[in-house]
């Protein structure tokens, strides 16, 4: 059964038929799966974002809803909402968006403190995720003394302490080289694999959607195509630039 659902998702920016209006997505239909891992790819001015932020609840459809764990959250009130996304969903930008006045521990613990979460409640998963993302050693560091790798692994560790059946990733290799990149993803799967969270990448990176079990395309604010993962990783790789080369007739790569 899906955990997430956007049925027939329109966004128009400005009034809709007038001379300086944009239509961002066109009627956008899409089905995931607790535990699934999806890529969204496809050029600047796509609709990667503009997706990503009405399935997230933080922008609203022109029409059409979106439905999480049974709940169509474009039907809730904004203090609803807002309840419905600390407790339910995970987010993960590309800046890490990390305290730097607070401790790893300390950031990867704050949707707990909002929560009202008891102190040793927070401690015990704060320990879990740390050793799960391998960060334990450096819990009582601050975001400035540590690595851009291990910000974004303290800021996926804070996107799931809450336990949210939903992480939404925003070019979350953006900032890091190619070794933390991979180390992120490799973090990803690992979510997926032992917590059966489900996990939304909005990627212009090919290496990191090659994690992905599926890859959705977008074109000019509809899906284009998709592609599911054939095997190993190393194939799938292959299979992403293949398909972006002969993406819409071009060799254009996003």
């Amino acid at each position: 059964m899906p955990i997430l659902e956007a049925g027939n998702i329109v966004k128009v920016y400005g009034e809709s038929g007038q001379e300086h209006s944009t239509t961002a997505l066109k009627g956008i239909d899409l089905s995931i799966n607790k535990g699934d891992f999806i890529a969204i790819m496809g050029p600047s001015g796509s609709g990667k974002s503009t997706l990503l932020n009405i399935l997230s609840g933080m922008d609203q459809p022109t029409s059409g809803d979106v439905t999480i764990n049974d709940e169509k959250i474009s039907e809730l009130k904004d203090d609803d909402l807002a309840l419905f996304r600390r407790r339910e969903l995970g987010f993960i930008f590309q800046d890490f968006n990390l305290l730097d006045s607070l401790t790893v521990k300390e950031n990867i613990i704050l949707p707990m403190v909002l929560e009202g979460k008891s102190a040793d409640e927070m401690d015990k998963r704060a320990v879990y995720l740390s050793r799960l993302l391998g960060i334990e050693s450096i819990l009582d560091q601050y975001p400035y003394q540590i690595s851009g790798g291990q910000q974004q692994r303290t800021a996926v560790s804070r996107a799931l302490v809450n336990e949210p059946g939903v992480i939404l990733a925003d070019e979350p290799t953006g900032n890091l080289d190619s070794s933390s990149s991979a180390a992120i993803m490799e973090c990803f799967e690992k979510v997926v694999e032992e917590l059966s969270t489900t996990v939304i990448l909005v990627t212009h990176d090919v290496f990191a959607a090659s994690y992905s079990q599926r890859v959705v395309f977008l074109q000019d604010g509809a899906i284009h195509s998709s592609i599911q993962k054939p095997g190993s990783r190393e194939s799938f790789l292959k299979q992403i630039i293949d398909h972006q080369r002969t993406f819409g007739g071009s060799s254009h790569v996003f």
